[in-house]
């Protein structure tokens, strides 16, 4: 595949995730958080997209392309962390076109430099993590015992895996990822591509509780979260998505009250996305 068209398709994915409405928690093209807008993500999507590129023609190494993409979109928007974790799924696939049994050799494969620059990228991206007892990314001596240690990236995901879906989709080979691409390929069989994403998200959320949610409250959030949303799929199961349409607006309403995002659903539903578009999906 052409490195244009690759990156194409993650930009368009990671586009249509964020302007996807009433998506519960997180921002959209109709809600905003204080200190992060809409505009934000776009300018995000704008930066991200030679990185992308780059990452397809297979030349520079994951922790380079990291480090570049969360420079960019720092570049171009001041709203924080925007796409950390979709960086962390976009880059390999990209780099393996899609494939995701290729994607999960590129993530085995990387080394202690990469590790090195995804903890230089994360200090830069403002992001919230679980708390771990080793090798923390909020420990400034993280690095030097990396070195030390000869821990490769891979083997700090591995540490992580329980705690962030994101790193567990690196060590389990992207499953929520195909998960997320195999309802879209659903979904979009029968509704528009706003309804899609808001129904996959739904159902990504329901049976695997948000890591983001837990890392910033608790677990139990998390799961009740994971409740509610499965409570919502039900009806819309039962009764379509339009009938059930004001429930996920209140829904939506609750959980940006309470300020509980779903931040790393919406990671997967970009990785899913990306999956969908590669695949020729047009709408």
């Amino acid at each position: 595949m052409m490195p244009d068209y690759i990156a194409q398709c993650a930009s368009l994915a990671m586009a249509l995730e964020v302007s996807a409405t009433p998506k519960p928690g997180n921002i959209d093209r109709e809600h905003n958080y204080p200190d992060t807008r809409y505009e934000h993500f776009l300018a995000s999507v704008v930066a991200a997209y030679p990185i992308i590129r780059e990452a397809a023609t297979q030349k520079k190494s994951f922790g380079e392309l990291l480090a570049k993409a969360v420079r960019e979109s720092n570049l171009w928007q001041n709203g924080g962390n925007t796409h950390f974790g979709a960086f962390i799924l976009l880059i390999p696939l990209a780099m393996a076109e899609g494939d995701m049994a290729k994607a999960y050799k590129i993530v085995k494969n990387t080394t202690v430099q990469d590790a090195i620059y995804f903890y230089q990228a994360f200090a830069k991206a403002n992001v919230k993590v679980a708390p771990v007892s080793r090798l923390s990314l909020e420990d400034d001596n993280t690095i030097t015992q990396i070195q030390q240690q000869n821990k490769t990236l891979y083997q700090l995901m591995q540490i992580a895996e329980h705690d962030d879906e994101i790193a567990g989709e690196w060590t389990h080979g992207f499953p929520l990822t195909k998960k997320a691409h195999q309802l879209l390929t659903t979904n979009v069989k029968d509704t528009d591509i706003n309804e899609a994403i808001v129904k996959t998200y739904l159902e990504i959320l329901k049976d695997h509780p948000d890591t983001f949610i837990q890392t910033k409250h608790n677990r139990a959030t998390a799961r009740q979260t994971s409740k509610k949303s499965a409570a919502i799929v039900d009806k819309i199961h039962k009764q379509g998505y339009l009938a059930t349409l004001p429930e996920i607006k209140e829904f939506d309403k609750e959980l940006l009250s309470k300020k509980i995002n779903p931040g790393s659903t919406a990671d997967i539903i970009i990785s899913g996305l990306f999956l969908l578009l590669l695949g020729g999906y047009r709408f």
